[in-house]
């Protein structure tokens, strides 16, 4: 049965996840910070099949999400689920060890990454307990990004304590929601990458000393993860393939928490 599915990505695995979607044939409403971005890749969304629609905001704003949720609602009739992918590294905002940070880089940081997911989370799961439910029982998905970092600390090349913070954050933001919405029939789960080769990325996959250690640190793939590998699981957890799954934190590290 088609699905309609909110993501706020237009690049990287959140992107790589719609089309996924898409090619099933799933409704996608997109968001995403620049109106040219969304629109272009709604249009290519549609073009792979789907209904697809966009809203163009910053999810640091905390009027993007009422927005975005009104909007796909208003267009779609409902929420089925939600993937929440936007976030950003912190390194330009001064994201590094804990005594050398400032307040408005960790005030930065923490906005863009945790709080836009609690304020997405919010105004979904304010939909989805009003909905009827699907055919499958249930009423709808939630799918956090969080980050390996969030679990398993990395200091000589990943040492941004305030992006670990966010991404912990999520992830126990996460998981009591999964245990406060289950019996309303609403999943709640959280992707935890490794390095992923994504725009956000696109400076570390670059670098040969951190392609070096990724052959060690990720041994399944000795580099950095192709996004597809790091979309299917994303996918797998949105769809019904795993509707007896939720609350659970999947790691798709290419062995980064057992080296």
């Amino acid at each position: 049965m088609k699905r309609t599915y909110l993501i706020t990505a237009s690049t990287g695995i959140g992107a790589e996840t719609a089309r996924m979607l898409a090619k099933a044939g799933h409704n996608i409403f997109v968001v995403s910070r620049t109106e040219a971005n969304c629109a272009e890749f709604a249009a290519e969304l549609r073009s792979l099949g789907a209904q697809a629609d966009h809203l163009a905001g910053d999810v640091a704003d905390p009027q993007t999400a009422p927005r975005a949720v009104a909007a796909c609602v208003k267009r779609f009739g409902r929420i089925d689920g939600l993937f929440n992918v936007a976030g950003i590294s912190g390194r330009k905002f001064g994201d590094g060890p804990v005594h050398e940070y400032t307040e408005d880089g960790w005030a930065t940081v923490m906005t863009t990454n945790a709080t836009s997911q609690y304020r997405m989370c919010r105004e979904a799961v304010r939909v989805m307990l009003k909905q009827e439910p699907l055919e499958n029982g249930q009423r709808g998905v939630i799918l956090n990004m969080a980050s390996i970092l969030g679990l398993h600390p990395e200091p000589t090349t990943f040492g941004t304590h305030a992006y670990a913070a966010s991404k912990g954050a999520i992830i126990a933001l996460s998981r009591s929601m999964a245990a406060s919405y289950a019996l309303d029939k609403i999943r709640v789960n959280v992707v935890a990458p490794g390095l992923v080769r994504t725009p956000m990325s696109a400076r570390a996959s670059k670098d040969e000393a951190i392609v070096a250690f990724m052959k060690r640190k990720q041994p399944l793939v000795e580099d950095v993860i192709a996004v597809e590998d790091a979309a299917a699981p994303c996918h797998f957890l949105l769809t019904d393939a795993s509707r007896a799954i939720t609350g659970e934190v999947l790691e798709v590290d290419a062995g980064w928490n057992l080296v």
